[in-house]
């Protein structure tokens, strides 16, 4: 752990440091373009992490399903229109994240086993693979008057060749994320406590990377929401910028 205080240290005084412009993969100065990207979660940190990014100049993609929330809502709730209002005004870009947040488990001819959280499964065609990512699509713009981007991210990153091909057939492509762009913040802070996921992030990121984490979650008793303000500043005092997965392949 000794090499950890420096790293931590430098990336918390620059974060007073002063706030450079987001950044985009063609900007000059850059040595290298990050992409962070959001799941929505239990919401938890969703305040946090907005003000911070707004601090900094970083716009992100974030991807929305219909998960409950810590204020007993759910994230598409008509409740937080004004907060997703206020993330499409500053410039961010969204996408679906399903509308039920479920697993898809496995292909079985053209139809596709789809996992809920409640532990039941249902046998999806593509048409109704397309209507669980247009689910939140339709939602998003009666609550913001914007569509999603053309973007998905599936649940726990889990794919199957019928799903992906109904969600391309349905105009959305699919964003994952980099090994090294797991945060972990939804890890167990006992195990993997924010210094240790703090650094990690720092020594690993790599040009082009795709960084992934939670507007909350529920499995984590330490948040690591707080750590995004060292984050960045000691991301961008390596020289990177970032950019949203809007018109990205």
């Amino acid at each position: 752990m000794a090499r950890l205080h420096p790293l931590l240290a430098l990336a918390l005084g620059l974060a007073t440091a002063g706030v450079a412009s987001a950044g985009t993969p063609s900007s000059p100065g850059c040595k290298g373009t990050l992409y962070l990207s959001f799941d929505t979660g239990n919401m938890r940190d969703a305040e946090l992490i907005a003000d911070t990014l707004a601090r900094h100049g970083v716009k992100a993609t974030f991807f929305l399903a219909q998960e409950k929330t810590t204020r007993g809502d759910s994230a598409l709730d008509a409740s937080w229109a004004p907060y997703w209002r206020a993330r499409v005004a500053e410039g961010h870009a969204f996408g679906s994240h399903t509308w039920r947040h479920g697993s898809f488990r496995a292909d079985s001819g053209k139809l596709v086993r789809y996992r809920l959280q409640d532990g039941s499964s249902e046998t999806l065609d593509a048409a109704a693979v397309c209507a669980e990512l247009q689910r939140p699509d339709t939602r998003f713009q009666e609550l913001t008057g914007r569509r999603l981007d053309p973007l998905w991210r599936a649940p726990g990153g889990r794919t199957t060749p019928n799903t992906l091909a109904a969600a391309q057939a349905c105009g959305y492509r699919h964003v994952g994320w980099a090994t090294a762009g797991f945060l972990g913040d939804e890890l167990p802070s006992e195990t993997h406590p924010n210094p240790m996921l703090l650094q990690r992030a720092l020594e690993r990121l790599r040009d082009g990377d795709i960084v992934m984490a939670h507007l909350g979650i529920w499995s984590r008793k330490d948040p690591f929401a707080p750590m995004f303000e060292p984050l960045i500043a000691g991301l961008k005092a390596k020289g990177f910028c970032f950019a949203t997965r809007r018109g990205q392949t």
